[in-house]
């Protein structure tokens, strides 16, 4: 059984959540705002995904439960349990084990192409990463600086930390591999006044998603079957 951990409203599991259940494992789906309790450890779970979300990682007013995942994240990675942080996922996965994560100088929202390290060459997730890979960005923030002992494996022009590595089974994102076409309209119908302060052409952002959803979909299902493939095998 994997864990997921979702902050609101709309910001489900999408793709990953597809590939979970086509690969046969049940997600233990939990939705602390609306008072859903975390378990206190990860036993009876061999795997954990912890989604995006607006809050930020200190925002712990606004989502009380955010120490509640960083101690799940710390438990999960100490005890090589596989890990897939996503944006603010991601975020609080660096935080907990001694990253930085800060305002990010310019937001980043819509469709970007991504780039990898030399490192990645080996990595159990994003290993032939193709040379025209893109996810879809959606945050304000950043990771500033990984944790000792990460790896980073994607980055973009303006973000050196789009995707690392800590331990032997825990990834972080800084994009968000489960999103496609509806997620996106979704989420420009939802933030239209910050798109707008951006001055972001959102019908444009989204027709380039939409043309992009079959290489997308071919490429972060692609992944999240090598994350499930490490969820199956002992620690």
């Amino acid at each position: 059984m994997i864990l997921g951990i979702q902050h609101e409203h709309g910001t489900g599991p999408g793709l990953i959540g597809e590939r979970i259940e086509r690969a046969g494992h049940k997600l233990d789906l939990r939705h602390p705002y609306l008072g859903e309790p975390l378990p206190p450890d990860l036993s009876g779970h061999d795997g954990l995904v912890v989604l995006g979300g607006t809050p930020g990682t200190g925002d712990v007013g606004l989502a009380p439960w955010l120490p509640a995942v960083e101690a799940l994240l710390r438990e999960a990675v100490r005890d090589e349990v596989p890990v897939l942080g996503v944006c603010l996922g991601g975020q609080l996965l660096a935080q907990a084990c001694g990253g930085t994560v800060t305002v990010a100088a310019a937001a980043q929202v819509g469709l970007f192409p991504l780039g990898a390290y030399p490192a990645a060459d080996d990595d159990e997730l994003f290993s032939g990463f193709p040379a025209d890979g893109q996810a879809v960005q959606w945050h304000w923030d950043e990771i500033a600086e990984l944790p000792p002992g990460a790896v980073s494996l994607l980055r973009d022009d303006a973000f050196p930390h789009q995707a690392f590595r800590l331990g032997r089974r825990a990834w972080g994102v800084q994009f968000h591999p489960e999103v496609l076409l509806a997620s996106a309209t979704a989420w420009a119908s939802g933030e239209s006044p910050q798109l707008a302060e951006l001055g972001l052409d959102v019908p444009a952002m989204l027709d380039g998603v939409a043309a992009a959803e079959p290489a997308l979909r071919d490429l972060w299902g692609g992944i999240t079957d090598r994350w499930l493939a490490l969820v199956r095998e002992p620690a």
